[in-house]
Formats: structure tokens, sequence, C-alpha cells
């Protein structure tokens, strides 16, 4: 059994605890937060021990699993890191470019530890329901809104919320960012609380995202536009939708009945069809796939490249914020 340690035991750190105890793969030691109060509430009321320190942790422990605060997860990676550790950390990354930086040359330098970066929406089961389709789409449009809610907002709606989404078009969008443009308002906080994103892609590939934490209701869906097909992702409902055009009624699934589209020059067949979704946690299915890494070298669904990747973005639609901000900016 791999034995690990948690950092982190607020919203999100919870659930990871009673995951991480109900894996077989690890055998769960403790966890460490420095809300001493919480910790020893938490370590009561699931009978996990709790540790005064990191440190103490970490020398008892194969793997470390942070879901501290973003502004810790720098010092907590290389903590680990640096004590040969294997690690899974939550989104985003790092708060900063640099501190992500040193995360990916110590990784280079020691192929050995496993790193796992928690984008958990690769593991919803509605994007499962579409990521073995044919996806080369043209145009994406998303928008993931949320009630407000305070814990979060240490970070941006674009780290916070919309990191989610860049993860997901990056994976699907084979070809280099060529031009982001981007504009945002803090309303409540320091950071900005609505954000809206254009990223044009070197094979003309365009996504328009908008993230929103001070919404009236919570949504969380993808739209992907491609030649003959448009998909439709719903992360919050958990479900998906196709709409094909196909040249053939031998390309149209069995079972399904399709509208004949007769143009006078060519016939083509317009099919709807709903993915069947199968219900997983999606928490669960990350972790037990950083398991299978630590344990039998699987491959990691969200490396740490990946993770560096989205959080490099999320820093240009940041920059692009800032730049507009203070370009309209009255004197």
């Amino acid at each position: 059994m791999i034995k690990i340690g948690l950092l982190g035991v607020g919203h999100l750190g919870r659930i990871h605890l009673k995951l991480l105890k109900e894996i077989e793969a690890f055998e769960l030691v403790g966890f460490f937060d420095p809300d001493r109060e919480l910790a020893s509430k938490v370590s009561k009321d699931k009978g996990i021990p709790f540790f005064s320190s990191e440190e103490e942790l970490l020398a008892q422990v194969d793997a470390v699993d942070i879901v501290a605060p973003t502004l810790a997860h720098h010092k907590c990676a290389m903590q680990a890191l640096h004590q040969g550790k294997h690690i899974f950390i939550e989104k985003p990354l790092t708060n900063t470019l640099t501190e992500a930086k040193e995360l990916l040359q110590y990784s280079e330098q020691h192929p050995e530890l496993k790193i796992q970066v928690g984008h958990v929406e690769r593991f919803n089961p509605a994007f499962l329901s579409v990521s073995n389709r044919e996806l080369t789409p043209m145009f994406i449009e998303g928008h993931r809104l949320a009630l407000y809610n305070p814990r979060g907002t240490d970070v941006s709606v674009v780290l916070d919320l919309m990191i989610h989404d860049l993860d997901i078009v990056l994976s699907i969008v084979k070809s280099p960012v060529r031009n982001v443009s981007a504009s945002g308002v803090a309303v409540i906080s320091e950071s900005p609380d609505i954000a809206n994103a254009r990223i044009e892609f070197e094979n003309g590939c365009v996504a328009n995202l908008t993230a929103s934490r001070i919404s009236v209701k919570n949504l969380r869906r993808l739209r992907f536009f491609q030649k003959d097909t448009y998909l439709a992702v719903d992360f919050l409902e958990k479900k998906s939708e196709i709409f094909k055009l196909s040249q053939s009624l031998d390309e149209v699934p069995e079972g399904i009945h399709p509208i004949k589209m007769d143009s006078g020059q060519d016939t083509r067949y317009l099919y709807f069809e709903q993915p069947e979704i199968h219900p997983v946690n999606a928490i669960r299915m990350e972790l037990e796939e950083f398991a299978a890494a630590i344990k039998k070298g699987a491959a990691i669904r969200v490396s740490l490249e990946d993770g560096y990747r989205n959080l490099a973005l999320a820093h240009q639609i940041l920059q692009e914020i800032e730049d507009l901000t203070n370009r309209v900016q009255i004197p």
C-alpha cells in the first residue's frame, strides 16, 4: 500500500480525506492543517491522526495530496519533492508562473517522482462520454458561472473557475495559442470576479470562455462546433448531446432515426445522440489514477506539464485583463 498524507482539510480537503481513507491502494497516515482548531475537530470526527507540521507528516509517507490554499501550493509541493515524495496537487498548480516553472524544472531532474494535477473536470462523466469521439472543434463556447462563495476568492475567477475550462480546451485543441484577448471586473473582491477570454489558436480554432463567481445561478457548460458536428457538454448536470450530419445512413448509430436533408445536390442525414453516461466519482477516479501511476507506472492523465500550460494561459488572460483595465482607466 502507498502511505499517503493530506495537506489541507478545508471543504475540498475533507472530501479528499474521506476518499483517501476508502481507496484500497492507499494507507492514509494522517493530515496537516495550520488551523489547529479545525484539524483537531476533523481528526476527532473522522478518526484520522493530524500532525503538528508538514515536516512531521512528510517523514511518514510515500506520497502527499496537496489540497491547501493555492498560495501555499508551491511551498508544500517543493517541500514534498525535496523529500522524494510523489505529489497530487490541486488546481491551479501554483499561484505564479515562476513557482510553477520551479516545480517543472525540479520534476525534469527527478522523473521517478510522480506528479499529478487535480483538474477534476477531465474525469467528469459528461466529458468522459464524448472524450473518445473525434474532437476537432473550430469554435468553442464555454460558460462557468457560480453563486458567490467566499471560499476561493484568494485568487481571481480565472484561476478559480475558468482554469477548469482552459484545461479541457487545451487537452482537445492540439495547436499553439496565437492570440488572447480578455476583459474582467473585480466586483466584490480584489481580483476579477467575472471574466471573458477569447483564445485564438494557430489552426484557426477560437474559444470564447466566460467565468463568473457572482452569478444568480450555477452553470458549467462547454459547446464544441466542428464540421458536420455540434457537441454540448454539461459538467453540472452530467450529460452530453451530439448533433451530427452524416453522408450515409451507414454512419448513423443503430437505433437512431435521422432526418433526411436533401439539398438537391446531395443527401445528408442529421441525427441527435445522447451518449450514455457512466456515473463515476471524479475525485475518486483521479486519486485512483494517481495510485496506479505510483504502483504500476500508469500514464498520468493530467500531468505537471498540463498544469503548467493551463496556468500559463490563465496568467496570459489575467495580463490582458490588467492591460485593458489600465488602458480604459480614467485619469
